[in-house]
């Protein structure tokens, strides 16, 4: 059987993620520019090939001034490490819905092997005849596995930034 290529679709897919700000609320952020490739065998993902890449100065949280910090050496350092990736080595199908997506992900320099869980969405035409699928991606990492170190005590005790970033992804790809 041949390799059948699928291409994110950007218009219908977001990558989020959120981190305790003072051990009180959350601080949400995205990637705004990011590709997503996978190659299967026909309609098959279990044995697929996928890839994903972010721009790292693309995270954006809405506050300007704490972009500006995670794009700088204390956080991603984005000058010298431009690009987030991950690059899937299986896929575990744990019912029809919901897969678990192990892979490895590089931050700046470090990569590990981490685990998603992932809903499949399924495979539908859309009404200009493209074929799509989707795939709903959670999961939680450890900035500091990353060399994500910054963090300030506060005067109550704890600290600033937690250590676990929650990550929550819609993905939609489109048929080559």
């Amino acid at each position: 059987m041949s390799k059948t290529t699928w291409n994110l679709d950007p218009s219908h897919s977001e990558v989020a993620f959120k981190v305790k700000h003072m051990m009180i609320t959350n601080v949400s952020g995205s990637l705004t520019d990011f590709s997503v490739s996978a190659s299967t065998e026909g309609d098959d993902f279990s044995n697929s090939d996928v890839t994903f890449t972010a721009k790292s100065a693309s995270m954006t949280t809405g506050a300007e001034q704490r972009d500006a910090h995670l794009q700088s050496a204390e956080f991603f350092d984005v000058e010298k490490f431009p690009n987030i990736t991950f690059k899937a080595t299986k896929l575990e199908k744990i019912d029809n819905e919901n897969h678990k997506i192990h892979g490895d992900l590089t931050i700046k320099d470090v990569t590990k092997n981490v685990t998603f869980d992932a809903e499949y969405g399924g495979i539908q035409k859309d009404p200009w005849g493209n074929i799509k699928t989707g795939f709903s991606v959670s999961g939680k990492i450890n900035r500091k596995d990353f060399g994500l170190n910054w963090n300030a005590a506060l005067e109550t005790g704890g600290v600033m930034v937690s250590d676990d970033v929650r990550i929550a992804a819609e993905i939609q790809l489109v048929k080559a």
